[in-house]
């Protein structure tokens, strides 16, 4: 049986967690707290597999608790979260200082019935999954690049949260040691494609810490973000790395050193225009349950790219990335996975893996030095560090 504890100064929304997870097989809701500091005695006390915590709450909010709590419990934590640009950049803190995942608060729903129902949805599935996952206690901040790594005027690094230590296994049969056997990695690349969810805000944080101002190629980047996280997402890489980072918006055209985040609600696409290469925002249906979806991106960039692009499949629940692999592969793009350890969950990296995609599997401290080098294959300028 899977014990959560429910953090919300709410007596009503504490309440509709309840009985959201009240139905759901395998889980029990253990106890309850109004705040973050009732929240920590809580924790020593009933040891939870899994917490739920609201971010605005009086006496300890939910960022500074999960601080707290990284001081001594690795246990997860899924913070939930207001669809709107405050809720967005508090929820963004909240994963910078340590915590799991997040989900949405219900809106626009016509009742009680359905609230519950939204929340059961987004909950179930992840408690389920991060059951078992303990990150470790937060650590010092992560490193960023030295000031010879080029980062723009003003620009400070972000710092992530501890990073997470042990990961699942995928569900989809054993998983093969290695990388699958290739050929040779060819000449140069032209665009680095990358995909991720649960744990991406954080892995995708440390790679572009890890990336010069002037990398020759753009970066598309598919992470599972609902509408306004994604362009609060953006904006906070943007202010905190070396390279300019964007929420990708209709009809741009793919600049070398800028990164393209895909919109919440929207797959993220690219067509030719002359010479030039601009992003298309498609209201197709989900893949995967998800929009933006890696597949429909990673099939995009193989059909424009072949063999010129290089992917990149980070940390998340689920296998999305792994058919779009698939047919980056059989375009001749290679494919890094990582690894298991360094994951939050292993879930679309290790289906990659599992399917025989990988070229290359790394922890996440090695991906952005593994992309350098490769950008660097076939150029005669190095880039500089």
């Amino acid at each position: 049986m899977i014990s959560v504890l429910v953090v919300d100064d709410s007596v009503v929304v504490r309440r509709l967690i309840v009985d959201a997870l009240g139905e759901a097989p395998g889980i029990q809701v253990v106890g309850t707290a109004a705040n973050g500091l009732l929240a920590q005695a809580k924790i020593d006390q009933l040891k939870p597999d899994v917490i739920t915590m609201d971010i605005e709450m009086p006496q300890m909010d939910g960022i500074e608790a999960v601080r707290e709590l990284r001081k001594r419990h690795n246990t997860p934590v899924i913070m939930f979260s207001t669809l709107s640009a405050a809720g967005a950049n508090a929820t963004l803190e909240a994963l910078a200082a340590g915590a799991t995942d997040y989900v949405t608060k219900p809106s626009n729903v016509g009742s009680v019935a359905e609230s519950i129902a939204a929340v059961r949805q987004q909950l179930v599935p992840k408690i389920q999954v991060l059951s078992g996952r303990r990150r470790p206690p937060a650590g010092p901040p992560l490193r960023g690049p030295s000031p010879a790594a080029g980062l723009r005027p003003g620009a400070t690094p972000l710092r992530p949260g501890g990073l997470p230590a042990v990961a699942g296994r995928p569900a989809n049969g054993p998983v093969p040691a290695r990388p699958a056997v290739r050929r040779a990695p060819g000449g140069k690349i032209d665009i680095l494609a990358i995909g991720s969810s649960t744990g991406g805000p954080d892995a995708l944080t440390k790679v572009l810490l890890g990336l010069p101002t002037d990398l020759p190629v753009p970066i598309v980047i598919t992470q599972h973000m609902p509408p306004v996280f994604t362009k609060m997402f953006a904006e906070r890489l943007d202010r905190s790395t070396p390279l300019r980072v964007l929420e990708a918006g209709e009809g741009m055209e793919l600049a070398a050193g800028t990164v393209y985040i895909a919109p919440g609600d929207r797959h993220l696409v690219f067509e030719r225009r002359g010479t030039a290469t601009v992003t298309r925002l498609s209201g197709a249906p989900p893949e995967n349950s998800c929009r933006p979806a890696v597949d429909v991106m990673f099939r995009s960039v193989a059909a424009l790219y072949g063999g010129l692009a290089y992917a990149a499949v980070l940390t998340g629940m689920g296998q999305d990335g792994r058919s779009g692999a698939k047919v980056l592969r059989d375009s001749g793009a290679e494919v890094l996975a990582q690894d298991e350890a360094s994951s939050v969950v292993w879930g679309m990296p290790g289906a990659v893996v599992g399917a025989g995609l990988a070229d290359e599997i790394l922890p996440l401290d090695r991906i952005a030095s593994a992309l350098l080098n490769r950008v660097r294959v076939g150029r005669t300028a190095a880039v500089a560090r």
